[in-house]
């Protein structure tokens, strides 16, 4: 069995916010959490993978050597491991999990692997390393690192059962990811979370995700003092266009009302076919009464992820919130003719550009068991 098999059974954890045991691990290994170069460390809701992206294409456009670490991923645990633009291979990714397992004992699957991240931008002597929270911020494990800036994208409702209930107790423990002394710029956010973040730098809501992403991220090259211009960077799942469709990783609330935003500046007045496929643990109703406006006919998929719901009884609910909707699997994309909008999880965003041939690194078979590591 491959090491980074025996660390995929980690999963059995489940996920355990703290710190003890990611920065045990870390020192055990010479700490590599302190070499990373200059690190950006990006927390939120929605919108950070985005952020991140375009900070590594803009600052390696600009010269320097950059690491990318970023969760989920659409299809390939490799994803989530980018080093001056190039997905880690497979050989790489296989090593550095032999390089941690000796100290993983105690450790999830995502805190190893953030492990694994930390030994290969420290061992590569980056400029910037780029670290995507996981989940929230305080007690997430990228957070052992020593960021030169924190970046704090847009904060709504989502992973309730861990981060609380209500936008100030998500906004709290998204903002642990703020140090003494470290600059801190505030994406685009509601009045409430502007008085509870303070931050030296804020950018203003305009209602396009994408363009305050963009804003985000040049905010972010201000203060670290890049005086470069933002570059483009391919983020794949969000906003993706395939001929007539568009695929989306909206799985909350938050998301669904930017892509509903996006939708309605760059398609008006397109009623769309609607794939939708989520986990059991989202606010299924919350989307769909967004989404329902731009809705005509509809379809019920079940994603390859373990929470996704069936697609039976997906469509039940769909339903019984005016959807004229019935079960599908996710080939039915091959027959339909658009305008098609899939959507509803990031798991079955990886599914629909895999199916149609539009994964961005290279051509690829969709396997769950390796979508789910």
């Amino acid at each position: 069995m491959s090491a980074l098999s025996r660390l995929l059974d980690h999963r059995r954890f489940g996920m355990r916010p703290g710190l003890e045991n990611i920065l045990a691990a870390s020192e055990a290994l010479g700490s590599p959490h302190l070499r990373l170069g200059k690190v950006v460390h990006v927390a939120g809701t929605n919108g950070k993978g985005q952020v991140c992206a375009l900070l590594d294409a803009s600052l390696r456009a600009a010269g320097f050597k950059v690491g990318r670490y970023t969760s989920p991923h659409l299809v390939k645990v490799n994803e989530r491991f980018f080093l001056n633009g190039r997905m880690i291979a497979d050989r790489e990714l296989e090593a550095l999990a032999q390089k941690v397992l000796p100290v993983a004992e105690n450790l999830t699957y995502f805190e190893a692997l953030t492990l694994m991240a930390f030994c290969w931008y420290a061992e590569a002597n980056c400029d910037y390393t780029i670290l995507e929270t996981g989940l929230g911020g305080r007690l997430d494990a990228t957070n052992i690192c020593r960021p030169a800036l924190a970046v704090i994208t847009k904060i709504g409702l989502d992973h309730c059962d861990w981060l609380g209930g209500t936008i100030a107790e998500i906004a709290r423990e998204k903002a642990g990811i703020a140090k003494p002394g470290v600059p801190l710029v505030l994406g685009p956010n509601s009045d409430e979370v502007r008085r509870l973040i303070p931050a030296d730098f804020q950018v203003e809501e305009n209602g396009d995700f994408v363009a305050e992403n963009r804003a985000t991220a040049a905010q972010a090259l201000a203060v670290l003092g890049v005086n470069a211009p933002l570059a483009d960077a391919v983020w794949p799942g969000r906003l993706s266009e395939v001929s007539d469709i568009v695929i989306d990783g909206a799985h909350n609330p938050p998301g669904a009302e930017a892509l509903k935003a996006a939708l309605a500046m760059r398609h008006p007045g397109v009623k769309w076919t609607l794939v939708y496929g989520a986990c059991g643990d989202k606010d299924i109703g919350q989307v769909l009464q967004i989404l329902r406006p731009l809705v005509g006919k509809a379809y019920a998929v079940k994603s390859a992820n373990p929470r996704g719901v069936d697609a039976g009884k997906l469509c039940a609910i769909m339903q019984e919130r005016g959807f004229d909707a019935r079960p599908a699997k996710l080939d039915i994309l091959k027959t339909l003719v658009g305008p098609v909008l899939v959507c509803g999880s990031l798991f079955l965003a990886g599914e629909a550009l895999a199916l149609l041939g539009a994964y961005p690194w290279g051509e690829i078979r969709f396997d769950p068991e390796e979508a789910l590591k």
